[in-house]
């Protein structure tokens, strides 16, 4: 049985593999989503990131589908209490920004679509600068209050916007961030480490990357001549054109060889081993692919080998 990691300051215990709900009524249906996470829970995993604009941007949707989806398949198995729910607030289309009334609908909103009474970690999406940090933080501090979120989280955010934050919440004694959503991977770790990574690190905050995978060329399959069948295919590949990309590539493929295993899994191993982090997100649309990113939970590499990756990827 994998063992699960606390999150942060928080209560909250969870698997080290975040199972990505951008996909679900997306390049997933129903019946896909339900399968997999289905197989994600049947697995040990029981964290599931999704967002109130999911997935908004495609044609015919509205925002909310993903929400919805999950929220069906919790009713159907009855597992709410088995399962840790992160959902995030600013970019749904009708509930744009981070103004304490937004926050407040948005949040009411989501809970009616995944059907249940509380959300384990809401983030605020999309920090929006021009909102003081003492409207936020008062809001969603309003929202634990209440019972209706559990815990707050951040993404999207500059370093210098989250440290106030963290402060303000510590002054006035109100609900304070316990994780931070960055994009971090192998081939964009200037987006993570420095600033954000070194807050992150000195207020205990766990961070739950996304974009773990760089839209699935992490995943070894973007290659010189090869053609991918993904809605994401045109952003992975642009890698294949950088020194970076053939060197991370290049290093992924020997561990990996060592390992026997997935090019998908060492990538998000390292990801797992770097300080702070405590689940990177993931995506499956099918139930085949959810392996590679299951075997984060057991593979421990070693110093050198996480040595070889970190140096590739500089």
């Amino acid at each position: 049985m994998t063992s699960l990691r606390k999150l942060g300051s928080s209560d909250l215990e969870v698997f080290p593999l975040a199972l990505g709900g951008n996909v679900f009524g997306w390049t997933a249906d129903q019946e896909q989503s339900f399968a997999v996470l289905d197989a994600y829970t049947a697995a040990g995993g029981n964290f599931v990131d999704t967002a109130d604009s999911y997935s908004a941007w495609v044609e015919g949707n509205q925002g909310g589908e993903s929400e919805t989806i999950i929220g069906k398949w919790i009713k159907e198995r009855g597992n709410r209490s088995d399962v840790v729910i992160a959902t995030k607030v600013s970019q749904h289309p009708d509930y744009r920004g981070l103004s304490a009334a937004n926050i407040k609908a948005a949040a009411d909103a989501s809970l009616r679509r995944l059907g249940t009474d509380h959300i384990d970690l809401y983030y605020t999406h999309f920090d929006q600068p021009e909102v003081p940090v003492e409207e936020i933080i008062g809001a969603l501090d309003e929202l634990v209050r209440a019972g209706k979120v559990r815990h707050i989280a951040a993404s999207n955010i500059s370093a210098e916007r989250l440290q106030e934050s963290l402060d303000f919440s510590d002054r006035e004694g109100l609900a304070r961030y316990v994780a931070l959503q960055p994009h971090y991977n192998l081939i964009s770790r200037d987006t993570y480490e420095g600033g954000l990574e070194n807050v992150a690190e000195r207020s205990g905050l766990a961070a739950v990357p996304y974009y773990a995978l760089a839209s699935g060329f992490l995943t070894g399959k973007y290659r010189p001549g090869a053609t991918v069948d993904s809605a994401r295919a045109q952003g992975a590949a642009k890698h294949l054109e950088t020194e970076r990309g053939h060197k991370v590539l290049t290093a992924l493929d020997e561990v990996a060889r060592a390992h026997d295993a997935e090019v998908a899994t060492v990538a998000l191993a390292w990801l797992a081993a770097q300080p702070t982090v405590t689940a990177p997100i993931a995506s499956a649309r099918t139930v085949e692919q959810l392996p590679a990113l299951l075997g984060v939970a057991e593979l421990r590499l070693t110093e050198e080998e996480l040595g070889k990756l970190t140096r590739a990827s500089a």
